[in-house]
This record gives structure tokens, sequence and C-alpha cells, in this order.
């Protein structure tokens, strides 16, 4: 299997996919092949669970020394989001100035570009958030 084939074939990297426990109900990101919470209890008790994609931010960060070869995209907001289900997961807030970004607001769900690997030109996709515009 090519490694592109791979990572597509991940449900978790372009899906938002987790993991449910059955026996407590307590929701993974990434999936868990055993609860956090309940452990020996939830073995062959985890199933799929494919999260609605909305959120909170509990804490972030701004980024002001973008990585080699991502210059171009500082400054940057990494997030603590927690999502509607309650996994806690580290993503980026994207589409927004760093100045904007503020502890409680609501965020949703994208599919952006992640990165390129080498001279292969092979791009790589996920997930990032974005902040919920107010109606």
């Amino acid at each position: 299997m090519t490694v592109p084939r791979f990572w597509r074939e991940l449900p978790s990297r372009y899906n938002l996919v987790g993991s449910r426990c059955t026996n407590c109900d307590t929701c993974h990101f990434p999936p868990r092949g055993i609860c956090t919470h309940c452990h020996r209890e939830s073995l062959g008790k985890l199933e799929p669970c494919r999260f609605s994609g909305q959120g909170t931010i509990v804490g972030h960060t701004t980024v002001h020394q973008a990585q080699q070869g991502y210059e171009l995209f500082g400054p940057y907001v990494i997030a603590l989001v927690e999502l509607a289900e309650g996994p806690r997961l580290t993503t980026q807030i994207v589409d927004v100035e760093p100045e904007a970004v503020r502890i409680g607001q609501a965020v949703r769900a994208v599919f952006r570009k992640l990165g390129e690997d080498s001279d292969s030109g092979i791009i790589f996709y996920g997930t990032k958030f974005a902040l919920v515009e107010e109606a």
C-alpha cells in the first residue's frame, strides 16, 4: 500500500472520527483501543464515533516564529478545542487574525491543506478549525 493511500484510509485523519465507550459513554479522539475512563472494563466495548465538528476554544496561543518552510503562514493560532462530544484536541484556528481569537468562542471543523512531503509534491490534508460567525 502506498503512503498516500495509507493516510487516506485512516478515518480519523479526514473525517474527525474517534471512539466512544459504550460502557461509560466517554468519547476519545484520536480513537483508542481502551477507554481512558473505565480502562479494562471497556475491552470490546468501544465503537467508532463521528464527531459533529462543533467545539469551543478552551485555550490558545499565537505562533509568531513559524517553522521552516511555513514562514509565510505566520503568525497563526494554535488552540485547545473541546468538541461538543467532550474530547479535547490541539488544532490550528484558520481564516482569522490572531487578535480576534478568544477563549469560549465557538468553532467548527474545516478541511484544509496540512503540508507537502518532500520534492515529490505529495499533499497532506486534514482538519483544522475556524470561528463560527455569530448571527
